[in-house]
């Protein structure tokens, strides 16, 4: 008898409500699906942060920073977004494909919007091969300055492997190792460091 009563309540609840709140409820829900569907889509093309996963949602028509907070919540929830799994994915990446160094990941995660703490943490947990992976980078690059006179070669190398984000000591040596390999320059160049190189731009 208690449950029948307490169901004509809320029957009677249901009846009396605003048909416009009824409305609006449909309209929200509606309008989270529609965002939810459109993140999804994004994170099929490629991952994401959530700094990046945020700014998807902020540009659908409609949606507040309240259903934006909601939506990421349960999106990190399901595992769909994971800044620390994100950032080491993105620093292995651009130490095993790209050959870059320390700095250029630092780079590349604060530019994907990883927190500071998380990008840390993700540079620190790469390996600490810099060096050799500069001098593998500056041998495969020692083609292309083939003819070049040994400054100018040095230069280009140099400036190559800094813009990867390798210290300038670091690329330096890599540089003249790689030209002393390839035979090119003066073997006493190679003992010591020349105080007029430069870092230029590519040809």
């Amino acid at each position: 008898m208690a449950s029948g009563e307490g169901e004509q309540t809320t029957s009677a609840d249901d009846a009396a409500r605003d048909p416009a709140d009824r409305v609006d409820e449909a309209t929200a829900a509606e309008l989270r699906e529609r965002a939810e569907a459109v993140l999804v889509r994004k994170l099929r093309s490629r991952s994401l942060s959530l700094s990046e996963a945020r700014g998807v949602l902020r540009s659908i028509e409609g949606v507040d920073d309240i259903l934006v907070d909601e939506i990421v919540d349960h999106f990190v929830d399901l595992g769909y977004l994971d800044d620390a799994t994100f950032a080491e994915q993105l620093a292995m990446s651009a130490v095993e494909k790209k050959g870059e160094g320390r700095r250029a990941v630092a780079e590349t995660l604060r530019k994907r919007g990883i927190p500071r703490e998380i990008a840390e943490a993700a540079l620190a947990a790469l390996p600490d091969d810099d060096a050799d992976r500069a001098l593998e980078f500056a041998r495969s690059k020692v083609r292309g300055v083939d003819g070049a006179e040994f400054d100018a070669a040095l230069r280009r190398l140099a400036g190559q492997l800094a813009r990867r984000g390798y210290p300038s000591s670091i690329a330096l040596t890599a540089a003249r190792t790689a030209l002393s390999e390839a035979g090119v320059g003066r073997s006493r160049s190679f003992a010591r460091p020349s105080s007029s190189v430069r870092f230029t731009p590519d040809d």
